[in-house]
């Protein structure tokens, strides 16, 4: 049986990506170090619906879940780097997922040395345990932001990305800087997955459209940057985790189809994972408005610093290597989201 270590387990991707994961012949480590920069009773329900009891929850000791066949979780921080390296040695992982990060654009204007921590420092922490333990393949969440004020639409992994506007885009690229570089002197296969704009229930409170529907809910005016001249490339969480199913296939080497199969994967590669279809946040807003039956109260404003205009995927290159499409798209997304938020609040 593979086993597979991923990271940021408590997260809104990675709890998503442990649910498909699970009872599928896969040994899982879930590992999370449950931060407080958004509401960790959030992340405790994550966890709790994956099987793991947050009474049971203590620092570098693993939980068994209750409900998911073959699913330990520990609460483990990257940083701990002795604590990490033997956790590599002991369970002796064939996989790594790395979803764990500091997220988000503006909070890296205010916190900037939690984004170096985590996303640079834990980081190298990972390839180094990677590299000393003999892992067969490291999968890792980089971003659409490292495309910065990049002009060209659609944006494409051949483009340029060393135009950064925000320091958590700047993390993101100096991860797939250094993951390039294990490759070529270490010769570790790594594949860094861009990430465009991904929502769906379950989601992080920080993003635009988990506040815009709390605070359209209870008439509390939203705040609309760029004037609502802002496009995003949004991905609903099903269709994330269905690319991140088959590539996990392939690198195991349980999807043989040529080129992809897991003897012949790609060492170093790097994918968009978006839903090639921008639209006008203004849309979205709408969209909102239309399921909850009332209209928000819109406080316009000019552009933040970091923000970027739009993003907009090219996606043909894992449409290509993994005939691989996303399915989903935004109204029916957004109102499976909106449905999971009122009965998870329960907020009617």
């Amino acid at each position: 049986m593979k086993k597979i270590l991923i990271t940021g387990a408590a997260g809104f991707i990675g709890f998503h990506l442990i649910e498909k994961l699970a009872n599928n012949n896969f040994n899982i480590v879930g590992l999370d170090n449950i931060n407080n920069y958004y509401d960790v009773n959030l992340k405790y329900a994550r966890l709790l619906k994956s099987g793991i009891s947050k009474e049971k929850i203590e620092y570098n000791t693993f939980v068994l879940s209750n409900s998911m066949k073959d699913y330990r979780f520990i609460k483990l921080d990257l940083l701990d780097k002795e604590n990490i390296f033997q956790l590599f040695k002991n369970e002796k992982f064939d996989y790594v997922i790395n979803l764990a990060a500091q997220a988000g654009v503006r909070n890296s204007l205010e916190n900037p040395y939690a984004y170096i921590d985590s996303n640079i420092i834990g980081f190298f922490n990972l390839l180094e345990a990677c590299r000393q333990n003999f892992i067969k393949h490291l999968v890792y969440a980089s971003s659409s932001s490292v495309y910065g004020a990049n002009t060209k639409t659609p944006f494409s992994e051949d483009d340029i990305t060393d135009f950064p506007i925000s320091l958590y885009a700047a993390t993101k690229k100096t991860n797939e800087l250094m993951a390039y570089t294990y490759t070529y002197l270490y010769n570790l296969p790594v594949t860094g997955l861009r990430f465009f704009s991904v929502y769906g229930p379950w989601g992080r409170p920080d993003m635009a459209y988990f506040k815009f529907l709390k605070n359209i809910k209870k008439d509390i005016p939203i705040e609309v940057f760029n004037n609502g001249k802002v496009e995003r490339d949004f991905t609903y969480i099903d269709d994330v985790i269905e690319c991140l199913m088959v590539i996990i296939q392939a690198i195991t080497g349980k999807e043989k189809n040529g080129k992809i199969s897991g003897a012949n994967f790609y060492k170093n590669n790097i994918y968009n994972i978006g839903n090639n279809k921008p639209r006008n946040i203004e849309d979205f807003i709408t969209i909102i408005e239309n399921r909850l039956g009332k209209r928000a109260i819109k406080k316009y404003l000019p552009v933040q610093p970091g923000d970027v205009l739009k993003t907009y995927a090219d996606i043909q290159k894992i449409e290509s290597q993994f005939n691989f499409v996303t399915k989903t798209d935004i109204e029916s997304g957004l109102i499976k989201f909106i449905d999971w938020y009122l009965e998870f609040y329960h907020d009617y």
